[in-house]
């Protein structure tokens, strides 16, 4: 679930380079603020994965829902559950 999730992502993932010591800047549009650089498109790319990962860790945590990415989804059930 959470690997294909990032993968389309990924997929949708933008590149440009920018006036910066790490030149190479990536953001994923349908994810508000998921965005890294680096100083070249591979380490940008996994600079990115690591911050889709923290993404998708907050939103959890904070009770936030997360987008679809086409037909990749992370769905968290709000039913109780009961520890035994």
């Amino acid at each position: 679930m959470f690997a294909e999730y990032i993968q389309a992502a990924l997929d949708k993932a933008e590149y440009k380079l920018i006036d910066d010591p790490e030149p190479v800047f990536g953001e994923v549009p349908e994810l508000e603020g998921v965005w890294a650089t680096g100083a070249t498109v591979e380490e940008c790319r996994k600079e990115l994965i690591s911050v889709i990962e923290g993404w998708i860790a907050l939103r959890l945590r904070m009770g936030d829902s997360i987008p679809e990415i086409g037909d990749a989804a992370i769905r968290v059930s709000t039913e109780p559950m009961a520890i035994v």
